[in-house]
């Protein structure tokens, strides 16, 4: 996967990720206690679509715009819809209505989550954009930005002082080695903060590097992982990207149930055709 994620940004993959992210984010603002999001790969936080990376990957257009299309034509069920509408707010908060020119990394979804007494942490190692994410969280004293690795990072900025949070591991996979360090890095994080939510998102091309990894996290001693996956083409071509998915480590109580009506409504609205999507929601470890 290209490492400049201006080319894929809003595409299917990343409104399945930001949604859930939401979902996470709502469920910790129910309690007044302040809570902390580690961002360990948080990219520039912000995406041009009207840019030449935008136009040349063109993703956006068959994920968040066909989202807000679908959605403002009155397609998309209104259980859905309901789950949907903190991510939905997020995204129009930042364009005019009916003008829909830039889409939120994960930091800016998380910022527009926090609270007074929240705080928003975003690792990113890639200089130029290091630059573009501190220029674009800038001037928020909740939140700092960090100029490092992220799998550092994230064994670095765990416990929280809060105890409460989120953490987004959402690395680029330019190296075949990124999924085992997924599910290593993991369990070392997990040994810190075993209270913690965590969110891992993979990309799935073919089942092999999935299923190996769902097997790796079986035998870390994690009491509850569920897993979520969201299809939108057969993994036959193995060649671009099928789908995408998530780990989630001590996930919300809601979650699980939350999903059950989300994705399956992803499938209908995102497969490249019909009745060539799917999905998978399971516990791994747990309920």
């Amino acid at each position: 996967m290209n490492y400049r994620h201006a080319f894929h940004a809003g595409s299917f993959a990343d409104v399945f990720k930001h949604a859930v992210l939401c979902r996470i984010l709502a469920y910790l603002r129910e309690k007044p206690t302040g809570f902390r999001v580690v961002d360990t790969h948080a990219g520039t936080g912000l995406y041009d679509l009207t840019s030449a990376e935008a136009k040349r990957g063109g993703e956006w257009r068959d994920g968040i715009a066909k989202l807000v299309t679908e959605h403002e034509a009155g397609h998309v069920p209104e259980t859905t819809v309901a789950l949907l509408q903190p991510f939905l707010d997020a995204v129009g908060a930042l364009n005019e209505r009916g003008k829909l020119k830039v889409y939120p990394g994960s930091p800016a979804f998380a910022r527009a989550w926090l609270r007074p007494q929240d705080r928003l942490v975003a690792c990113e190692l890639e200089s130029l954009a290091y630059t573009a994410l501190k220029r674009n969280l800038r001037g928020d004293a909740r939140i700092k930005t960090l100029e490092i690795d992220g799998w550092t990072g994230l064994l670095a900025q765990v416990p929280p002082p809060e105890r409460r949070g989120l953490v987004l591991v959402d690395p680029p996979f330019e190296e075949d080695a990124d999924f085992h360090r997924l599910s290593h890095m993991l369990g070392l994080a997990y040994r810190k903060w075993a209270t913690g939510i965590y969110a891992l998102w993979y990309p799935i091309k073919g089942r092999g590097e999935a299923d190996a990894l769902a097997k790796r996290l079986t035998k870390l001693g994690i009491a509850k992982i569920l897993r979520a996956e969201l299809i939108v083409s057969p993994v036959r071509d193995q060649t671009r990207l099928n789908g995408s998915g998530l780990i989630l480590v001590n996930p919300p109580w809601t979650l699980h149930d939350e999903l059950q009506e989300l994705l399956p409504a992803l499938v209908t609205l995102f497969e490249r055709q019909p009745r060539a999507g799917s999905y998978k929601l399971d516990w791994l470890v747990g309920e």
